[in-house]
């Protein structure tokens, strides 16, 4: 009679798993309908096979919430005494595509376990469940394969919530830009002056519909242009605010017609004041003085503007350190020159020099200067759309690395009217 009453035992034991089987799905599925937040699931699973299924040792391994290649521990048991390793195990899990008993090294974070079970979400792993010692060894089969029903379900689940995150997070970043762009556009101006003495063409092409490149000018009654372009660090909202801030304070700055000496160290105080020395600017300012036919400059950590005029090239490089990054600027020199006639300045950001071509080849500033070479006597117009075709050519199928701004400013001179007889 000892063997009919033990398969009876055996079936009730069976029976009864198949119930907590069914009753912690019921349970669990009904939290996942409600939304419960992923460390309330893991603390059910956990549960469950701690308690009722007698599951002494476990880690389940889940995708990192931040980084689709890394593997973390999201629930275990009995893992207080082992040493977790500080390396993402991905590299080794990856070669798990099935149900497995593990034979692992000694001292190997695996070795403390017997089982490693994939989880698999159109044949992409999103889970791994390692199981270690049951407190009871009868029904093994059965409780893993409930352990495995089970981690399938809550693995499905939190990877769901997890694309779900990624998702709000995307459209959230995608908003940010569209709402960046829009305030940029806004900061940038449409028109440049074109007059008989001087004038402006730009290029402005944001990577990412918005960036950190900001471009401006100044016109004054008694013949004087000012204009500047400046690299704002980060992107989105954040980098718009801040290029909005330093548009207002430029504008107001350069109202008072102090020097340029005093003009960009009050702005770097307002900027220095706005980021706490967190966020900075690369910035380069010029004056043109039409009367004296001279030109002041300040460059703040920017790429050397170009210089191009009848004798040669120069690179305008006098000025300081970019702004923002301290309160007080410890060195500041401006730069002057009377301008022969005919002068072209070619001022940029570093879009335009990181760019490259099919064989790695970085479109060098020497490049530049052999291109600007050419160039003397041109418009600014004419300038700019050469540079569009060279830069298109240079880089063939390959992308802009980052926002692409130019500002060009051809000066004509003041011409006296027996000049012009």
């Amino acid at each position: 009679m000892t063997k009919p009453f033990s398969r009876i035992q055996n079936l009730e034991r069976e029976l009864h798993l198949r119930q907590l089987q069914v009753q912690r799905l019921l349970q669990i599925t009904q939290a996942i309908n409600n939304n419960v937040a992923a460390e309330d699931l893991f603390g059910m699973y956990r549960v469950f096979l701690r308690k009722e299924l007698k599951l002494t040792r476990m880690a389940l391994m889940v995708r990192s919430s931040t980084n689709d290649n890394a593997w973390v521990i999201a629930a275990s048991i009995g893992l207080e005494e082992i040493e977790i390793p500080t390396i993402d195990l991905g590299t080794e899990l990856q070669y798990f595509t099935r149900p497995a008993v593990l034979e692992a090294e000694d001292e190997s974070f695996f070795s403390h376990f017997e089982h490693i079970i994939p989880v698999l979400h159109k044949e992409r792993p999103i889970a791994y469940i390692l199981i270690g010692k049951f407190e009871e060894e009868e029904d093994m089969f059965e409780r893993v394969q409930i352990i495995t029903t089970i981690t399938n379900v809550i693995a499905v689940a939190i990877e769901n919530k997890r694309l779900f995150r990624r998702q709000i997070e995307q459209e959230r970043l995608e908003a940010d830009m569209d709402l960046g762009a829009k305030v940029q556009k806004m900061l940038i101006p449409e028109r440049f002056p074109m007059r008989e003495e001087y004038e402006i063409s730009t290029i402005y092409q944001p990577k990412l519909g918005v960036g950190g490149d900001y471009i401006d000018f100044k016109e004054f009654e008694d013949g004087k242009l000012v204009f500047c372009i400046g690299d704002f660090t980060g992107k989105g909202v954040s980098a718009a605010l801040l290029m909005a801030n330093f548009q207002a304070n430029f504008h107001t700055l350069i109202t008072k017609r102090s020097s340029l000496y005093d003009f960009v160290s009050d702005i770097n105080k307002a900027v220095y004041k706005i980021t706490n020395g967190e966020r900075f600017v690369t910035f380069f300012v010029a004056e043109y003085d039409i009367e004296k036919n001279e030109l002041s400059y300040v460059n703040a950590g920017h790429p050397p503007p170009v210089l191009v005029h009848e004798n040669g090239l120069q690179l305008l490089t006098e000025g300081t350190l970019i702004l923002g990054s301290i309160e007080e600027l410890p060195m500041l020199e401006v730069g002057k020159l009377e301008l022969p006639s005919q002068a072209l300045i070619l001022t940029y950001t570093d879009g335009l020099t990181d760019l490259q071509n099919n064989a790695g080849e970085i479109y060098e500033e020497e490049i530049l200067y052999r291109f600007m070479r050419r160039q003397h006597g041109r418009s600014a117009k004419a300038v700019n759309n050469a540079l569009v075709r060279e830069l298109n050519d240079f880089r063939q199928n390959n992308e802009f690395p980052d926002d692409l701004t130019v500002l060009t400013c051809r000066i004509f001179g003041k011409f006296d009217e027996e000049d012009l007889e």
